[in-house]
C-alpha cells in the first residue's frame, strides 16, 4: 500500500459497535447501520467481525462495501495452537477461516492465540513442551495463510496463550510471525505498546487501537473485576481518554515506515439499540478526531 496517507488507513471493527459473536454478549446492531456509521465517521475499511455479521460471498459483500467506498482488511480468528491433541482439528478450522477471509478479499489473518480455558479470567503459562507444539502449529498456520495470499498477524490478547511482555518477546525471538499490535490488550497485560513496537520493528503488520481505563485495568489484573464485565463497564475507552500513549505509538510507527492499517477496535457491549447519533458512533468519532489532531 506504499504511500497511502495515514488518515486513509483508518479502519473499523464491528466490535467497536458492540458486535461480538459470544452468546449473550449484548444487543447487536444491524450491519447496515454499523457500516453506515463507519462511513459517517470517515473510516475507510472494516474487519469481518463474527460469523454471519457480514456476508463472505463477494457477490453479496462487495456491493455493501463499494456503496460506502470501503474495503475488507482482515478478520480476528481464535485458534488453539499449543495442545498436540487439538492441533489437527484447530488447523482444519484455521484453513476454513483463511479460505473465507481470502475469498472475501481480506489481506490479513488476525490470529488470536486462544486458550483452552473458558473465558478471559485465567492467565495461561505454556510449558516448554506446549511452546514447542505452539511453534509447530503456528508455522503450519502461517503456511496455510500464505498459500491463500494472507499475512498472519498474531494478536497478543489478555488471557490468551500470548499476552504478557515476556511471552511476546519469546514469540518474536523464536518465530518469524508478524504481530497485530493491540494497544489495549498489550497495556492491560502489563506491557508498553510503544516498547513492543520498537522490539518488533518491521514485524508489526496490523494495529488495533483502543485506550484503557487505568483503574479498571488494575482491577482486572488483580482479579477483582472479570474481564467481560469490565468491557461492559467501559474498560476500553476512545483514543485519548485512557492511559495508553497512542500518539507516541502512532508517531513511532509512521516514522518507521509502517504502511498497514490502524483499526479502531474498542470492545463494547450494548444493552439496547442506541438513539441516532448516540452510542458507539460517538466514541468512534472521538477516536477519529484524536487521530486527525495528531497532524500526521
Amino acid at each position: 500500500m506504499g504511500g497511502v496517507a495515514f488518515l486513509d488507513r483508518i479502519a473499523g471493527a464491528p466490535i467497536t459497535w458492540g458486535v461480538d459473536g459470544a452468546p449473550g454478549w449484548g444487543f447487536l446492531m444491524d450491519r447496515d447501520r454499523v457500516l453506515d456509521e463507519m462511513q459517517q465517521v470517515g473510516l475507510r475499511a472494516t474487519e469481518l467481525g463474527p460469523d454471519g455479521f457480514l456476508p463472505v460471498d463477494p457477490q453479496d459483500l462487495d456491493p455493501l462495501l463499494e456503496a460506502r467506498r470501503m474495503q475488507l482488511v482482515g478478520g480476528f480468528v481464535p485458534v488453539r495452537l499449543y495442545r498436540d491433541d487439538l492441533l489437527a482439528e484447530e488447523l482444519d478450522y484455521a484453513a476454513r477461516a483463511a479460505a473465507t477471509l481470502a475469498g472475501a478479499g481480506a489481506r490479513t489473518f488476525v490470529l488470536g492465540p486462544a486458550s483452552v480455558l473458558p473465558g478471559y479470567d485465567r492467565p495461561v503459562e505454556l510449558t516448554e513442551e506446549e511452546w514447542t507444539v505452539f511453534d509447530r502449529g503456528l508455522r503450519s498456520l502461517m503456511g496455510i495463510c500464505a498459500d491463500r495470499g494472507l499475512v498472519t498477524a498474531l494478536h497478543p490478547h489478555w488471557a490468551m496463550a500470548v499476552d504478557r511482555p515476556g511471552q511476546i518477546e519469546r514469540l518474536l525471538e523464536t518465530s518469524p510471525v508478524d504481530l497485530c499490535l493491540d494497544t489495549g490488550h498489550v497495556a492491560l497485560s502489563g506491557g508498553d505498546p510503544l516498547e513492543v513496537a520498537r522490539i518488533a520493528g518491521g514485524r508489526v503488520a496490523h494495529v488495533h487501537l483502543k485506550d484503557v481505563d487505568e483503574r479498571m485495568a488494575e482491577e482486572v489484573r488483580a482479579g477483582e473485576r472479570p474481564f467481560r464485565q469490565a468491557v461492559v463497564d467501559g474498560l476500553f475507552r476512545p483514543l485519548g481518554e485512557g492511559y495508553v500513549d497512542v500518539a507516541g505509538l502512532v508517531r513511532h510507527l509512521e516514522a518507521s515506515g509502517y504502511q498497514g492499517w490502524y483499526v479502531l477496535e474498542q470492545d463494547a457491549a450494548l444493552v439496547a439499540s442506541p438513539a441516532p447519533g448516540e452510542g458507539p458512533i460517538r466514541d468512534a468519532a472521538a477516536s477519529v478526531r484524536y487521530l486527525a489532531e495528531l497532524g500526521i
